[in-house]
């Protein structure tokens, strides 16, 4: 009887297992459809320099330069986990350097690590130069993690069955998110900056 009895437990058990729908954890997009690819590619379309503008760019260490490649290799290939630790490796020589700290950001928003992202971001402007297609980077990024905030704070404020505290919560988180935005359109804006006229 016991042996029955745990058979059919047994059974029951395999049978949920095989039927059961795979767990997925892992997020593919924001709840406005956004994905973490079109972020950072709207980032990256922000770094055009215009014909006329000033963009200074040093002169790299080669093992930088180099680790640089191989994160660029390895986002190509899909493995920001890879790019990341390969900007890592570059920050852990030239932890101020602003470009290589954007690139890091970059791979943080692949790696849905906004928080990451935007504290990049905002280190490499502290360091770096206050025009130029790099300062739109930064505060591209900026602006993204905004946008990325503010539709989860919508998504929240929306949710059917939501408890007031909560909704009192996603509203307030939309109007930071809101405010963020807009003070990083106005700084990006006020990157660029023509080269002196020469006479």
């Amino acid at each position: 009887m016991i042996r029955a009895l745990v058979a059919t437990a047994m059974a029951a058990a395999l049978a949920a297992c095989a039927t059961a729908p795979p767990a997925s954890t892992a997020r593919t997009a924001l709840a406005d459809g956004t994905t973490p690819a079109q972020m950072v590619a709207i980032i990256r379309g922000t770094a055009v320099a215009a014909a006329d503008e000033l963009d200074v760019q040093p002169i790299r260490d080669p093992e930088v330069e180099d680790l640089r490649q191989q994160a660029i290799a390895k986002e190509r290939a899909g493995d920001m986990e890879a790019a990341a630790a390969a900007l890592d490796a570059a920050l852990a020589i030239v932890p101020d350097d602003p470009a290589v700290l954007q690139e890091r950001a970059e791979a943080a928003l692949l790696l849905w690590d906004f928080d990451g992202a935007q504290s990049r971001a905002e280190r490499a402007l502290a360091l770096g130069g206050k025009v130029g297609p790099l300062c739109r980077r930064h505060w591209a990024t900026v602006e993204q993690v905004g946008n990325a905030r503010l539709a989860d704070a919508l998504a929240a404020a929306t949710a059917p069955r939501a408890k007031a505290d909560a909704l009192a919560a996603a509203q307030a988180a939309a109007t930071q998110a809101r405010a963020l935005v807009a003070r990083a359109l106005r700084e990006r804006d006020a990157c660029t900056v023509g080269a002196a006229p020469r006479y």
